[in-house]
């Protein structure tokens, strides 16, 4: 028994080093596909859209590291399990690893961004696993023979033991270092990170006057702690998106094309972009996935080119309806093309809150479409837009069951108070944010245990694209209370009290926040 779990610490170093190995070879080639993100990847596509949305709900923007512990654990169990086989019967954990070392190539060949190199990580993933697995067998069954033939006298395996403890030893050690080597080149992110902190905005072009969405107007921000910023910070702004590993896109050979139904293409580069008459607006972007009061919602500055400008440059064909926008890393959406043609300000966005788009946002081109869920339109590092019709082209979302246009829904969040929280008697201050992009909101209401709405106050909004803060002050006497708030938007749209999950359209529902009156 004793063996059989030092064959399982076998397989944990040997395996440990082989994806340790196969991810610093990645980070090296290919870093924007290695062999644990191409498998992770691949689960990702290939699971029902419903574990998708549990794992939203449950774990929001922690979702993918929730998932790559996830994926450690299971990596951590068969390479337990390969070291038991490989004692137990030559070649037969080789064989295990082996079969994995495929299933990598498989996966890393399912990734867009797969190039010739991006193949050498997960061979060597195999073979390093393969060979220290053998060497460290070996040597356990050598002293396995050893304490066997000898059980009498425990001392005589001492030779044998040691030797095999140096192995496993020194195992650990190059485990160690190679590992934080790997983690220090995937968190630099390369020259990626280097190039995105040189590069210099340029100003948004003139407009005079200056439009509505470009400035913060005064009485735009309420003075009420703890409610929602006006403008999100970028480390704070959520994310969610489909890529595990964030993609590493070289602005110097990354370009963008237009194809699909146009008089004629058009191809983009960052620095074409850069010379362009870029323009700045305040948009707040929002999750299909956020339930009910959540916070998969944010607004940010965002400095670009107007999309409608790209477009007409191209000559959209008069039977197309829908751009498909794609990522570099596979992921598409499916955009109304008239969301891309109208008045509204959808950007070819390459400024987050007057820096570079962060990578983790896009780097460096990404979509923003103000009155969208983002998956139909915030494509982040976007490489091609092709103009297409509905009837002809579905997206990544569209075909596991969500709807294909995805106009956001009218809402209204609680900041203040927060639930289960303690407030004193007396003026209980309700505060929070409330959003219906490119239609604006035309009031909130609040009420509290069930009893009459009453109006709160608005701030004054940047633009119909932005979220709105709201308060109001209501006399509640001491004990339990449970509050909701609503908004109508300009349209008298009134946000929906119906209890509706996030799928397929978003969800509907009052946000309710229950707190105790001191």
């Amino acid at each position: 028994m004793r063996h059989n779990s030092w064959a399982a610490v076998c397989g944990a170093l040997a395996v440990g080093l082989g994806v340790i190995g196969g991810e610093l070879t990645a980070a090296a080639l290919s870093p924007s596909v290695s062999p644990v993100s191409a498998v992770g990847s691949f689960v990702i596509d290939v699971l029902p859209p419903g574990v998708k949305d549990w794992a939203i709900a449950w774990f929001g923007t922690a979702d993918k590291a929730v998932f790559l512990v996830t994926i450690a654990v299971l990596i951590l169990v068969l390479a337990l399990a390969a070291g038991v086989l490989e004692h137990r019967r030559a070649y037969a954990g080789r064989a295990m690893i082996l079969g994995f070392g495929v299933l990598g190539v498989l996966a890393v060949a399912s990734r867009a961004q797969a190039t010739l190199v991006s193949y050498v990580a997960p061979v060597v993933a195999a073979l390093v696993a393969i060979l220290v697995l053998g060497a460290l067998i070996r040597s356990l069954d050598a002293w396995t023979r050893r304490s066997g033939r000898d059980a009498g006298n425990p001392r005589d395996d001492a030779p044998a033991r040691r030797r095999f403890l140096q192995g496993a030893g020194g195992a650990a050690v190059i485990a160690a270092a190679t590992g934080a080597a790997a983690a220090t080149v995937r968190s630099s992110q390369s020259t990626v990170t280097q190039q995105r902190s040189s590069i210099t905005l340029p100003a948004p072009a003139g407009e005079t006057p200056p439009a509505v969405g470009s400035f913060v107007p005064e009485g735009a921000e309420l003075d009420v702690p703890g409610i929602s910023e006006l403008v999100t910070p970028n480390d704070d702004f959520y994310r969610i998106d489909t890529a595990l590993v964030v993609p590493v896109v070289d602005a110097t050979t990354w370009s963008l094309k237009v194809t699909g139904l146009v008089d004629r293409e058009v191809e983009l580069t960052f620095d074409e972009l850069l010379a362009l008459p870029l323009i700045e607006r305040h948009v707040t972007l929002a999750c299909v996935s956020n339930t009910v009061g959540g916070d998969l919602t944010g607004t940010a500055r965002w400095l670009g080119w107007p999309i409608r400008d790209l477009l007409a440059r191209a000559g959209v064909q008069p039977e197309a309806d829908m751009v498909l926008s794609r990522s570099v890393d596979g992921f598409t959406a499916g955009t109304p093309l008239d969301a891309l043609t109208d008045e509204r300000d959808a950007l070819l966005a390459i400024g987050m809150n007057g820096e570079p788009l962060p990578v983790e946002h896009g780097f460096p081109a990404r979509l923003v479409v103000p009155g969208l869920y983002g998956y139909v339109s915030a494509t982040k590092w976007v490489s091609e837009l092709e103009v297409t019709r509905f009837a002809d082209s579905t997206a990544y979302w569209s075909t596991r069951g969500w709807s294909v246009r995805g106009p956001v829904k009218t809402s209204s969040r609680i900041d203040v108070p927060r639930r289960n929280r303690e407030v004193p008697a007396g003026d209980v201050v309700i505060a929070g944010v409330a959003w219906a992009q490119h239609t604006g909101i035309e009031r909130v209401e609040v009420r509290a245990d069930g009893g009459p709405w009453q109006q709160a106050t608005l701030a004054a909004p940047i633009s119909a694209d932005t979220w709105v803060q709201y308060r109001a002050t209501l006399q509640l006497e001491a004990g339990p209370h449970t509050v909701q708030s609503r908004a109508t938007d300009r349209d008298g749209a009134v946000q929906s009290a119906a209890d509706v999950a996030p799928a397929p359209d978003g969800s509907e529902g009052l946000h309710t926040v229950s707190f105790t009156v001191t």
